[in-house]
């Protein structure tokens, strides 16, 4: 994510080698989603610049190979795994390992997904993300999920999209979300002491900061209880979206005084006709 083409001029320097530029994005936040592990699985060498580039208590959320997620359904994907597990090695426990479920996996495929879970390194934080309707829709569904979940000491990851589902789409880039985001019901449960939001907005910031509101309460209480929450902001284009995780954090230190501030960014040099 930190390659993003809308962020070169705005957020990150210009023409900045592809080596740095999670240095420069670490200076805007303190932890990132790795989506593209889903595609496909890095060379562990390219992993090593990702933990030199960043402090020790950067995060990475990284998403399994959709391979053993969405293609095989944990069956028979050992040697995927193993070389997932080798790659992102040099990151330490600074990797948290999500499992992204396709909105097939339901409630009977929960035992199938408590045997990979186990299989995991025990010394790597594991968090689900599921899209079934069924687990935010039925009760007895919801508590089996979060009863498995506690034998491996996983979070549920809840994908919040309310806010863009709440009026129909104004632009191209709201109108693609539409068409593949999963529109469910809000969860702010945290199972662990380490719980991960992900929260979808709009291409208005206004909107997008008047739906996040619910959040920073919860996520202030969670600091309170001694949680350390990672809390990852979306909106269809990504084009602000440095900017308004900073927004965000600053209003949960409103709530919540003694949370530390994010580092502090680089300057951007302005860009140039040479």
């Amino acid at each position: 994510m930190w390659t993003h083409r809308a962020w070169s001029g705005r957020f990150l320097p210009q023409a900045l080698p592809a080596r740095e530029r999670l240095r420069a994005y670490a200076g805007w936040c303190n932890a990132v989603e790795g989506n593209t592990t889903f595609y496909a699985t890095p060379a562990r060498a390219t992993v090593a610049t990702w933990a030199e580039q960043t402090d020790p208590g950067f995060r990475f959320v990284l998403k399994l190979p959709k391979v053993a997620t969405h293609e095989r359904r944990f069956v028979g994907v050992e040697t995927e795994m193993r070389a997932f597990l080798d790659a992102i090695d040099p990151l330490g426990d600074r990797a948290v390992l999500w499992t992204q479920l396709p909105g097939f996996f339901s409630p009977a495929d929960v035992d199938a997904l408590v045997r990979f879970l186990r299989r995991l390194p025990a010394n790597r934080r594991r968090a689900v993300e599921v899209r079934h309707p069924d687990f935010f829709t039925d009760t007895r569904a919801a508590a089996q999920l979060e009863a498995a979940l506690a034998e491996v000491d996983a979070e549920w990851v809840p994908f919040d999209t309310t806010v863009l589902y709440q009026s129909p789409p104004t632009s191209e880039a709201e109108q693609e979300a539409w068409g593949k985001k999963p529109r469910l019901p809000q969860r702010m449960r945290a199972l662990t002491d380490q719980p991960i939001v992900r929260y979808m907005g709009r291409d208005s910031a206004k909107e997008t900061i008047e739906g996040w509101r619910p959040w920073t309460t919860t996520v202030a209480d969670w600091l309170r209880e001694g949680r350390s929450p990672t809390v990852f902001l979306h909106t269809p284009d990504n084009c602000d979206a440095p900017a308004l995780a900073r927004r965000f954090h600053d209003d949960v230190r409103a709530l919540v005084p003694d949370l530390a501030p994010l580092p502090e960014p680089e300057p951007v040099e302005p860009a140039t006709l040479f």
